[in-house]
């Protein structure tokens, strides 16, 4: 009988030490294939689908919805089926059959069957002992318990699709065949020039969801290994000749929303010390809001900010947006005009675009970038979170106002990527949707500025020596003191408050 494996809640990104069970996809007695997304699961970034590394019988589930799982505990239990379905297991002790070899090697001569040393051979070997579960996340994560049997690929042999291992045929009357099986279970994505780079499920399913080549990308890790920052950076990367296309990411199907969790009750509430007010609940901080105060405890902690506002007349942008919509067309939203102001600011001010490292001898970088991933910070069920528009300051701004509700619409369904949210290099804060005129924001950490919108009210105002009744809002500029002085940050944000008084002749190409 094969040995039940049980599968460990992996890293599931950025370093993440806990994660909650929102709920289970899978029963115990379900059979279930390599990659099945198994359970849901929500960490401090998103709400993501944690896939099975084995294939066979749902032995056992480990923990409830509702419940703070630790990384590295027992998340489910499967028993492989040894025959008929899934690959077999190699049990403890047991050798595993010899490792595939390429037929040519990089410079083009022929492979030594027996020869086992290479660099590149030894570091794939070791990925794949452990099974998909070893890399799952592309950290190279722990969480293998024996090791999958891999059929053996004939010297020579050209069976196979273009880009995958291929494997020996074991079809016999022409029924599936075990290495079919072992070919779903170990599957992997090869590398030009590469011996076989190991892409763990979600950086295959980044890879597909964004339309990446994993055929045509080189890996940054040990032996080629594709990790998910090669899959992010394609995505960044602009389009050149002679490189795949990237498309955006689809829009995917929400999935029904998990309830929220239920503030922590307890028998005996008890009454505060230091109040003597009786304890009416008790509700843990973790999740979005663990995240959230973390970073805004250490941004304050460690970023010297200033403030500087401005009050704008809007009235003409607001004017501009009424013209679209009687010409016929569609008029982006007021946000989406904003951010074309801001990231065309960024460009003239490009210190308020960067990002302070600290070495480990203490001394400072100050990192510049060459695009603009502006960060849209959004009110969530889940907490406040900031997925960002990346390369905005190439888009206009009916494709800012598309990519801003497609983001809006993820972030509240709690689908947005890590990639999404974490790589923001300036914030976008319309806080006007709460009805306030301003407020002094806390930068977002590493970022270095952060601009605040008000609320759009009629308002008295000076025009050409006459009072009148103008479209009045504040904007506020959050920035760090070390980057730049207040000129420059009171220079992008007069640059922005001035595009808004006079808006056509930046958008041009609306």
């Amino acid at each position: 009988m094969s040995e039940t494996k049980v599968f460990l809640l992996p890293d599931l990104g950025e370093g993440l030490t806990e994660a909650e069970l929102v709920n289970w996809l899978v029963s115990v007695g379900d059979e279930i294939r390599v990659d099945q997304p198994i359970a849901e699961v929500e960490t401090a970034k998103s709400t993501v689908e944690v896939p099975s590394p084995y294939a066979g019988t749902v032995a056992e589930l480990h923990g409830q919805p509702g419940e703070t799982l630790d990384v590295g505990k027992p998340l489910i239990s499967v028993t492989p089926i040894s025959a008929g379905g899934s690959a077999p297991v190699v049990e403890p002790g047991e050798p595993a059959e010899p490792e595939t070899q390429p037929t040519e090697t990089e410079l083009g001569e022929p492979a030594d069957e027996a020869e086992e040393t290479h660099p590149e051979a030894e570091a794939y070997r070791e990925e794949e002992k452990a099974g998909s579960g070893n890399v799952l996340i592309g950290y190279g994560t722990p969480g293998g318990h024996g090791v999958a049997r891999r059929s053996r690929a004939r010297r020579g042999s050209t069976g196979g699709s273009v880009g995958t291992l291929p494997l020996e045929d074991g079809a016999d009357d022409g029924g599936p065949s075990a290495g079919a099986d072992v070919d779903l279970s170990l599957l992997r994505t090869r590398v030009p020039g590469k011996l076989g780079a190991v892409i763990s499920p979600l950086v295959r399913r980044m890879a597909r969801e964004h339309g990446v080549d994993l055929g045509a990308l080189p890996g940054s890790g040990e032996g080629g290994l594709i990790m998910r920052r090669d899959v992010e950076a394609a995505i960044s990367t602009p389009e050149v000749e002679g490189r795949p296309a990237v498309k955006p990411s689809p829009v995917a199907e929400p999935s029904p929303a998990a309830e929220p969790a239920e503030p922590r009750q307890f028998e005996t509430q008890g009454t505060d010390a230091r109040t003597g007010l009786g304890i009416s609940s008790r509700t843990p901080v973790r999740g979005v809001r663990k995240t959230v105060a973390a970073n805004m405890a250490r941004s304050r902690s460690e970023i010297p900010e200033a403030t500087v506002w401005v009050d704008v007349d809007a009235t003409a942008l607001v004017e501009l947006r009424e013209d679209i919509k009687a010409g016929g067309s569609e008029a982006p939203g007021l946000l989406a005009f904003i951010s074309r102001f801001v990231t065309a600011g960024l460009k003239k001010y490009p210190e308020l675009n960067t990002r302070i490292e600290t070495a480990p001898d203490g001394s400072q970088e100050i990192i510049g970038f060459e695009g603009i991933n502006l960060g849209i910070a959004a009110q969530t069920d889940r907490g406040l979170v900031v997925p960002s528009v990346r390369g905005a300051e190439k888009l206009s701004a009916r494709e800012l106002d598309a990519e801003i509700r497609r983001l809006a619409d993820v972030a509240r369904q709690g689908k947005a990527t890590p990639t999404e949210l974490g790589s923001g290099t300036f914030t976008l804060n319309n806080y006007g949707v709460f009805g306030v005129d301003g407020s002094a924001a806390i930068i977002n950490h590493p970022e270095v500025a952060i601009l605040g919108v008000g609320r759009i009210i009629d308002k008295p105002w000076v025009v050409n020596g006459e009072l009148a009744v103008r479209k009045v809002t504040e904007l506020t500029l959050t920035f760090d003191h070390r980057v730049c002085d207040g000129g420059t940050a009171a220079g992008f944000l007069r640059f922005v408050a001035d595009a808004i008084e006079n808006p056509r002749g930046l958008l041009a190409d609306i």
